[in-house]
């Protein structure tokens, strides 16, 4: 236990302590090191840093990156916040409904997303910059339901590109470019 506290950056004395006396961004630490415990290659990180501050995010995905290096681990990053995502991830999956919708290498996803949803996300992100304009990915329609999805492609109903073909056909999730897929009937033939 010592070790494992150490290894994420906290102090073995910490041991002794009741869980209402950790911080947030302690506690996330103490999660990591719970994970760690079997000696995993595969972590699963349910949005790890989505509850703290930003300060705190950084300090935790510096540290997880680190352990990444460090012990060889493979991680599986769920969030929904891309700036966090863009940092920490070599390849990104964009799901929809349940569905992947896109897969690519990080920078190849940012640079040229191929498929709407994804250009949706991206443009709604706020810039850093207020001169830059930006929140502009805001969708018209409701999500639907994993339940009930919609005939065709399930982001049909709220697509300004959808066409018929949208919404009576599904499309495979094909390779658009090396090691970059896609499930939209448009990938590679428009700018989203």
């Amino acid at each position: 236990v010592a070790e494992l506290l150490r290894l994420v950056g906290l102090r073995p004395e910490f041991m002794h302590r009741f869980p209402h006396a950790f911080s947030g961004g302690q506690r996330q630490r103490i999660g990591i090191a719970r994970a760690l415990a079997t000696n995993p290659r595969l972590v699963v990180a349910d949005e790890p840093v989505s509850a703290l501050d930003v300060s705190i995010q950084a300090q935790v995905l510096n540290l997880l990156l680190e352990l990444q290096q460090r012990l060889k681990l493979t991680f599986l990053f769920v969030a929904h916040d891309l700036s966090v995502v863009r940092h920490i991830s070599d390849r990104i999956a964009v799901m929809y409904v349940g569905q992947l919708v896109e897969l690519a290498r990080t920078d190849d996803l940012f640079r040229r997303p191929q498929h709407p949803y994804t250009a949706a996300l991206m443009r709604a992100v706020p810039a850093a910059d207020p001169r830059v304009r930006s929140g502009d990915g805001i969708l018209s329609g409701e999500v639907p339901s994993p339940a009930a999805p919609p005939a065709g492609c399930y982001f049909n109903p709220r697509c300004r590109h959808a066409v018929e073909r949208c919404r009576s056909e599904v499309p495979a999730l094909r390779e658009i470019a090396p090691g970059h897929f896609s499930r939209c009937h448009f990938a590679g033939e428009m700018e989203f």
